[in-house]
């Protein structure tokens, strides 16, 4: 399999509190005081304390047309990219021209060439480098992406491997847009980008194992979450039906995935589960029987950074390591499908 030998979460420059969000954004989305007052009320339970966002919180108000908003993804995308790959490398002792296979995922912008083709000269990664951009994975991006570059390496194991997530979520702002979805997502989801350098096992490297990996794609769940792309941009899809898909199929997937092992929940030492929401991440340990303060990094990241989409549990592995945790990890997000994606590791 593979090993990771670093995680670089990193965040933009601008940072405020719920509150000051809260208090930019709603007469952007509502003049109505009565449908204020229910976002204001949604924003304040979101169990968020503080986002990053791309751009200085007074810009919002004067965000254009989708492709100027998009321009601003690809510029803004590309420089938290670098930052994120330049530590991650610096903190494995490696460069630039080590590096194999890049998978870079985004939902939240589009760019031909992609963000990693971008980086290619701007990084001094080498002509040859293996690249493969992914869209539309959304919040499982993070996850998937581990597990596709983990495969990647099974296939060459004296290579590295990187994964780039990116997401600038406020980029994708809707005015006028009164729907309880754009509500519940314009006081959830942060900006962020992650990092991740994989070792292939020939190269003898320490670091996190990954032990296996499970895909899953749950029926009659289109609907649940993603997009609708329009003329103003990306308008967000986002029901309720999440924590039903969680209740219905979670209990089950978690339990023969680990029973391949010869493990059982009980043998999870450390918990890294996406951190989509209040309502997402109860829903996961309801349907787990597992102890909210099993998910302690899971909260803590809503609370400090918000939901960052396929960035997000990258963020909660990077805290998870820091902590010193140790045993058997099990990470895992959800995302549209409705997928979900599990990765087993090994921390020593």
């Amino acid at each position: 399999m593979s090993r990771i030998a670093a995680v670089a979460p990193v965040l933009p420059d601008y940072s405020y509190t719920q509150a000051e969000i809260t208090a930019e954004l709603a007469p952007l989305i509502s003049a109505a005081p009565g449908k204020r007052a229910v976002l204001e009320r949604m924003h304040a339970a979101s169990g968020i304390g503080r986002r990053h966002t791309a751009l200085p919180l007074e810009r919002y108000r004067e965000l254009g047309t989708f492709r100027e908003t998009n321009d601003l993804f690809i510029s803004c995308a590309t420089d938290l990219a670098e930052r994120a790959l330049r530590t991650a490398l610096a903190e494995s002792g490696l460069e630039p021209p080590d590096v194999d296979f890049v998978m870079f995922t985004s939902v939240t912008g589009i760019s031909a060439p992609s963000v990693d083709a971008l980086l290619v000269q701007r990084l001094g990664l080498r002509a040859d480098v293996k690249r493969l951009p992914s869209f539309g994975l959304g919040c499982v991006g993070g996850a998937a992406g581990l597990a596709r570059v983990n495969d990647y390496l099974a296939g060459h194991p004296g290579e590295v491997g990187v994964l780039l997530s990116v997401e600038l979520c406020s980029l994708t702002l809707q005015r006028d847009d009164e729907t309880m979805a754009n509500f519940v997502a314009t006081g959830l989801f942060g900006d962020g980008a992650a990092a991740v350098v994989l070792v292939g096992d020939d190269r003898g490297e320490p670091g996190i194992r990954v032990v296996d990996t499970r895909s899953s794609f749950y029926p009659d769940s289109t609907e649940v979450i993603g997009w609708n792309v329009g003329g103003s941009g990306f308008e967000i899809v986002l029901t309720a039906g999440v924590a039903d898909v969680i209740d219905r199929h979670f209990p089950a997937e978690v339990a023969a995935f680990l029973g391949d092992h010869g493990m059982t929940v009980q043998d999870v030492a450390t918990w890294v589960a996406h951190p989509g929401g209040p309502r997402v991440l109860e829903a996961f340990e309801r349907s787990l029987g597992v102890d909210r303060s099993e998910f302690a990094a899971s909260w803590a990241s809503l609370d400090k950074v918000g939901n960052l989409s396929s960035s997000a549990v990258l963020h909660v592995l990077a805290d998870t390591i820091e902590s010193g945790a140790s045993g058997p990890g099990l990470l895992f997000a959800l995302g549209p499908g409705v997928s979900a994606e599990f990765v087993l590791l090994e921390l020593p």
